[in-house]
């Protein structure tokens, strides 16, 4: 089968989905953006606003689809995954921040992991390094950086490619 996935990590407004971005597109295939993201406010409707004027912005840019879902991923990866296709998944902490206040973290992380084993093509994750900074003070808020840094931690042991974004800058953890 022919699959390559890859992991981009990054704190806030670090570049990583601006690479993750360029690296689909490098690709050469069939590109979707699975976005996790859901507009609760006027700041978040702005952040999906610039990210998808950016995918829009270069003469050089080739075409996205898009599809949004902010819990299903593993059902919505499997529908979708082609050996021809690049699927860019952003943003993971947002999916795992909507799995755990839908109580549904266990289950979709399961079901993630256990569809990676058989999805083709070529998957692009983006997610938030969350841990490198203070122990947060509230209890869900610990559980969020618990479960980011040990799911990170699961799915770069299946990724073949591993990259952490600081200031604009790739810095390659794993290679294939």
């Amino acid at each position: 089968m022919n699959k390559f996935y890859e992991l981009i990590l990054g704190g806030a407004r670090s570049g990583k989905s601006r690479l993750a971005e360029q690296r689909a597109e490098e690709t050469g295939m069939e590109l979707l953006y699975l976005a996790t993201a859901t507009a609760g406010d006027a700041e978040m409707s702005e952040r999906i606003r610039h990210h998808q004027e950016r995918r829009q912005a270069s003469e050089n840019s080739r075409k996205w689809n898009l599809l949004e879902e902010p819990i299903r991923l593993a059902e919505i990866l499997s529908e979708n995954a082609q050996a021809d296709r690049c699927i860019l998944v952003d943003c993971l902490t947002l999916w795992i921040s909507n799995c755990l206040h839908q109580d549904c973290w266990e289950q979709q992380k399961e079901a993630l992991l256990t569809a990676l084993e058989k999805l083709p093509g070529h998957i692009i994750f983006v997610s938030n390094e969350t841990g490198m900074g203070v122990v947060p003070m509230g209890e869900l808020t610990r559980q969020f950086v618990d479960e980011s840094g040990f799911f990170h931690q699961q799915l770069a042991a299946v990724c073949d490619q591993v990259t952490l974004t600081v200031a604009g800058l790739p810095l390659t953890l794993k290679e294939p």
